[in-house]
């Protein structure tokens, strides 16, 4: 079965209601992915990256709130990152020219790590993410 590691812009284009620039309502897309991998059951990998850009954007109460969805979902499954992988990540970023966040590459290298479909809605994460050989999507192709 596929797994999937959900980059930090799905979580906040749930929880922070966000429409698309044509009025496409990407909230409602994040909340029929979520609902859709919740019932069958798939396992959702995130990082202490993840929870560290969540906690930088987020007001203090929100994030706590928010963490809680982590711990408590049984099919959320928490990975890290080794000091290979962090090498690895450091070496991508200086091949793609800082062209996305440090923290993006991470999330392509767990991806990649947990044989995992990378979601987000990053053109140029997905762009690189294709060349480094993970398998990436938007929300919207995965509840098709």
């Amino acid at each position: 079965m596929t797994s999937y590691y959900i980059d930090t812009c799905i979580y906040l284009n749930l929880w922070q209601k966000e429409v698309g620039f044509s009025g496409v309502s990407y909230w409602e897309i994040a909340k029929k992915l979520f609902e859709f991998i919740e019932e069958k059951g798939i396992v959702m990998y995130y990082s202490g990256f993840i929870l560290n850009e969540l906690k930088f954007i987020l007001s203090e109460k929100e994030f706590g709130n928010k963490k809680v969805l982590f711990e408590n979902m049984p099919n959320f499954k928490k990975i890290g990152l080794e000091r290979n992988e962090l090498d690895e990540a450091r070496k991508i970023e200086n091949e793609t020219k800082f062209e996305v966040s440090f923290y993006d590459i991470i999330h392509m290298v767990l991806a990649r790590k947990t044989n995992s479909v990378l979601i987000t809605r990053d053109k140029r994460l997905m762009k690189i993410a294709k060349k480094y050989n993970v398998n990436v999507s938007l929300p919207e192709e995965i509840i098709r």
